[in-house]
């Protein structure tokens, strides 16, 4: 199978189960206008964002790693009225343009977008007792993701869903040669999943329209 037929099929996914949604279009369109790189989780994957809120009842959600606000926005309409979502973003271009995006979707209410390098945040966070969060999504600098789990962690209570993005890495996830930074840090996410007594957790590998990838999901005890 080719990476052709994989977007189609995720095109085909698309029409038959979404409703059209020229708001959620013009974000992806702003982003690139904006110059953001094109990483953006997918509609197919946004939409699994937003289902597993939904699924958990999440009321709070916390992002790390906001880009131009796409995911946010899926993660957002899952909400209840009175749910919020913080998300955490270092460049001012993003947040800006994400802040633009908020409001073209309708989602500002339920956002709070925190600017600043991420790992100061989430101490911020820890600091006001904003947490615990039902819902986590790590989608920042790979590296980094032992970090951020461990933060998660500490923001988070019994039946917290911890989703970390771009764990497979095409397969790459299979290299033990440290040649490869971001690789490093989707097996350091593993490690930290399989070695925390806390989380009960599971990779799900993904093809589609942002080629060969996956989420690791996990569970708090």
């Amino acid at each position: 199978m080719s990476a052709r037929t994989w977007t189609a099929v995720d095109d085909y996914i698309v029409s038959s189960l979404f409703d059209a949604d020229p708001a959620l279009d013009a974000v992806l369109a702003a982003n690139r206008e904006q110059g953001l790189p094109a990483i953006d989780v997918s509609a197919a994957q946004g939409k699994l964002l937003s289902l597993l809120v939904r699924i958990r009842g999440a009321r709070k959600v916390l992002e790390i790693g906001t880009l131009g606000g796409y995911s946010t926005i899926w993660m957002a309409r899952g909400l209840p009225a009175d749910g919020r979502v913080v998300t955490l973003e270092l460049e001012p271009h993003h947040a800006k343009v994400a802040r633009s995006n908020f409001e073209r979707t309708g989602v500002s209410d339920k956002v709070d977008l925190r600017l600043g390098p991420a790992l100061q945040s989430l101490a911020a966070l820890v600091s006001e007792n904003a947490g615990p969060f039902d819902l986590i999504f790590i989608d920042a600098d790979k590296p980094n993701n032992p970090n951020y789990l461990s933060w998660a962690m500490r923001l988070s209570r019994s039946g917290t869903v911890i989703v970390c993005d771009n764990v497979i890495r095409g397969g790459a996830v299979l290299k033990d040669d440290g040649r490869d930074e971001n690789v490093v840090g989707a097996r350091a996410a593993f490690s930290f999943i399989g070695g925390e007594k806390r989380l009960d957790g599971t990779a799900i590998q993904t093809v589609g329209a942002k080629g060969y990838d996956g989420f690791a999901i996990a569970i708090v005890d």
